[in-house]
């Protein structure tokens, strides 16, 4: 028996996730927010995660040069009061999500678990599977 919490996200919430991260990666690409910080570095927004309300956004960053991450993650989270203003002046939600910055881990994750799958004793235990398949 499945329950409310047993199903993903709305369509509708997809859809406004995904139109939240394309507003919040105009903002930052074009440099619009006044900290020297965000304008030196590039801010990949890899996903946004709506409530089921639509009042909360989870935003998962990425810097793309791999450098300070935590400053901005830190210059993101002073800034939100602006971000969350300019988000919502372009959206016709009747409620401003409110965001929240989060750096996005999963590259780091599919790096180690690449790595791993690269361990020469994983590879040789691999080989030897497929040789008794065959």
């Amino acid at each position: 028996m499945k329950t409310e919490k047993d199903k993903g996200p709305s369509v509708r919430a997809l859809r406004v996730g995904e139109q939240v991260r394309h507003i919040l990666s105009d903002i930052l690409a074009r440099g619009d927010v006044h900290d020297d910080l965000l304008a030196k570095h590039p801010v990949s927004v890899t996903e946004v995660r709506m409530s089921s309300d639509l009042r909360h956004a989870t935003v998962f960053v990425k810097s793309l040069l791999g450098k300070e991450e935590e400053a901005i993650l830190k210059a993101l989270r002073t800034n939100t009061a602006w971000l969350q203003k300019s988000v919502a002046g372009k959206m016709t939600l009747k409620y401003a999500a409110k965001l929240k910055f989060l750096s996005d881990e999963s590259f780091d994750e599919a790096s180690h678990i690449d790595k791993l799958l690269r361990d020469p004793k994983v590879a040789r235990d691999l080989e030897s599977r497929e040789g008794d398949e065959a």
